[in-house]
């Protein structure tokens, strides 16, 4: 059964240089990059390989899973 798909989001951002910058509402989080002027949300219970994919489309990184 698939645990989701956080764990592994957060591992590839910070591998290209995210760093958790505080919790936002509920469940979410707030990313910051030192290139970037946007910060990311990052919801905790990302079920979806699609979620997955958008939001590492925002942090401007090409992986995909």
């Amino acid at each position: 059964m698939v645990q989701g798909y956080t764990k592994i989001l957060k591992e590839i951002l910070r591998l290209n240089g995210w760093a958790y910058s505080r919790a936002g509402k509920g469940d979410h989080e707030v990313w910051t990059h030192l290139d970037r002027s946007k910060p990311i949300v990052v919801d905790n219970k990302i079920m979806s390989r699609h979620t997955t994919n958008a939001v590492l489309k925002l942090a401007g990184i090409k992986a995909k899973l």
